[in-house]
């Protein structure tokens, strides 16, 4: 990996539980401003976000706080969505397979090794940015890209496929280090 700037990645705030591009809860919302008020107090410079609705409205909420505008950007959104297409459940055990098999490509997703080299262009390609930057993204590319980054070995894989990446979390990638995983909010 290409020398990167400091790139704080945030997971997005709690969202409606529902299928699509759902946007955030009350709590997701409040959630949103309570990661600008930490990310102001790590200086952020830069703030961009996945596309998805969820992310952006999290941007959104830290941009209040810390003034910044936000970028969007393709490469920070999830490897797979649950679009109501299929059963919740089917949508679990195709995420699952794509877990256990990090090189399957479902027939609407790509694979998790692909989906973490993604996020990977992403970092690199802010070499050049004054940093630190924040990043709004998803748990599971997250995930793929720590998993890309660290081994599997080396990555709370039990902790963060069975709960999740914690709303508003923050996993820190410096030159390509990875310096914390999933720290929740403050």
């Amino acid at each position: 990996m290409d020398d990167v700037t400091l790139v704080y990645l945030v997971q997005h705030g709690e969202k409606e539980p529902l299928p699509g591009d759902p946007g955030l809860t009350r709590r997701g919302l409040e959630q949103a401003r309570l990661a600008g008020r930490r990310l102001r107090g790590l200086g952020i410079s830069a703030l961009y976000s996945s596309p998805m609705r969820r992310a952006r409205e999290t941007a959104e909420g830290i941009a209040s706080v810390t003034g910044l505008t936000v970028r969007c950007d393709a490469r920070l959104r999830e490897r797979l969505n649950w679009d109501g297409g299929l059963p919740f459940d089917a949508f679990m055990d195709l995420w699952a397979r794509t877990m256990r098999d990090r090189d399957w490509e479902p027939a609407d997703g790509e694979s998790s090794r692909q989906a973490g080299m993604r996020l990977r262009e992403f970092l690199s390609g802010l070499a050049d940015t004054p940093g630190p930057v924040a990043a709004v993204t998803h748990g599971g590319v997250t995930v793929d890209l720590l998993r890309n980054l660290l081994g599997d070995d080396a990555v709370p894989l039990a902790q963060v496929m069975a709960a999740g990446i914690p709303p508003c979390a923050v996993t820190a990638v410096d030159d390509p280090a990875v310096v914390m995983i999933a720290s929740p909010p403050a």
